[in-house]
């Protein structure tokens, strides 16, 4: 029977999941678990009967990350890990019903990467299919209403006792780095495949510093259960986070993940006590969020200053938001924190100064 999809033709009820590639999935899933407060759920590999990979499955909250490693050395995830370091190879859905959805984006023009596939267990089934999308990324779509185990048949639950919560919620939103020039194809990708519209369009005059410069197109399902900003380097004097990204990712992929927490304070804390590295913004920059916060009490600029997180408001409301350093050994994979107070935005009066911050670590690793 076909499922109730309310008029939307390309139903997702939300992420999933999202997989990550990487040379050791065991030591990703134990910094995860350690730094982030993420516990371990599931695992896959050679005590389950998978011979050429290993998957640890860790979650907090709303949030599932999947960290897949390479058990033998001629592989698509070895070629992958020396092509780009750990990255972002799947986005993936929660949809109804994965064989639709495959067959509707393969109809409008998306290219297969895995034809509808049943698998089971003792906890039932799931159906998955995926497609592809920027640079060597893909999509899934995971349909999982008669399954009732860990994570997927062929995993298997493990002790969930590790791992002390930071208070992560949800994810906010993924970004992607495509080349110049290829934004609106891949904004056009979201709209003609999934039915995205455009939440906002960022010009480089928006996103932009005395030295660099990008755009930035935010494509969403129109709810914001999927947001998915995308980024294209723009012509500056120097060379942007985006072109650097591009030069060690060597092509597009996911950039960031943001993350949403309803305290953020209390997160960013926890996880510098744990070691996990931030951006820095000058105090100078705090002299203007006093005057543009001057009329809120409730936010505390002077908290808010001794752990550099951002501020900014908008016609709807405010957010805060900070951005990690690279999470891995190049220069690509970060992570962004944000509390939202009604504001659906994404920090547009912070741009200049995240972008001063970003491009005093590049003039650091001397790739400015």
């Amino acid at each position: 029977m076909p499922p109730d999809t309310n008029g939307d033709a390309f139903p997702i009820q939300g992420i999933d999941h999202i997989e990550f590639w990487v040379g050791n999935a065991k030591q990703a899933a134990y910094y995860f678990c350690n730094a982030w407060g993420f516990h371990p759920v599931a695992y896959a590999g050679l005590e389950t009967g998978v011979r050429d990979r290993t998957s640890h499955l860790v979650a907090q909250s709303n949030v599932r990350f999947v960290f897949t490693g390479s058990l033998v050395p001629d592989s698509p995830i070895t070629e992958h890990v020396g092509r780009h370091g750990d990255g972002v190879k799947d986005v993936a859905f929660k949809v109804p019903n994965a064989e639709e959805a495959f067959h509707i984006a393969v109809e409008r023009g998306a290219t297969p990467v895995l034809e509808p596939t049943a698998s089971e267990d003792e906890h039932g089934k799931v159906v998955r299919a995926s497609i592809a999308t920027y640079g060597e990324t893909i999509h899934s779509f995971i349909q999982r209403t008669d399954y009732s185990g860990p994570f997927l048949p062929g995993f298997r639950a493990v002790d969930t006792a590790a791992g002390n919560d930071v208070g992560i919620k949800a994810v906010d939103h993924v970004v992607g780095n495509v080349e110049l020039g290829k934004m609106n194809t891949w904004a056009g990708y979201y709209a003609d495949i999934m039915g995205f519209t455009n939440l906002v369009h960022f010009r480089d005059d928006q996103i932009s510093t005395e030295y660099t410069a990008l755009m930035s197109k935010v494509m969403w399902d129109g709810v914001g259960r999927v947001k998915l900003p995308i980024n294209e380097p723009a012509p500056g004097k120097k060379r942007s986070q985006i072109d650097e990204y591009l030069d060690f990712y060597r092509g597009p992929g996911v950039q960031h993940m943001a993350l949403i927490t309803k305290d953020i304070l209390k997160t960013v804390g926890a996880l510098r006590d744990r070691g996990v590295e931030f951006l820095r913004v000058p105090d100078a920059y705090y002299d203007e969020v006093r005057e543009r916060f001057a009329d809120l009490s409730d936010v505390d600029v002077a908290a808010l200053q001794s752990e550099r997180i951002l501020a900014d408001r908008d016609e709807e409301g405010y957010l805060l938001q900070i951005f990690t350093k690279p999470v891995v050994d190049r220069p690509t994979v970060f992570f962004e924190i944000i509390e939202r107070h009604g504001s659906k935005g994404f920090g547009l009066g912070n741009f200049k100064a995240l972008f001063e911050a970003i491009e005093r670590e590049q003039e650091a690793r001397g790739t400015l």
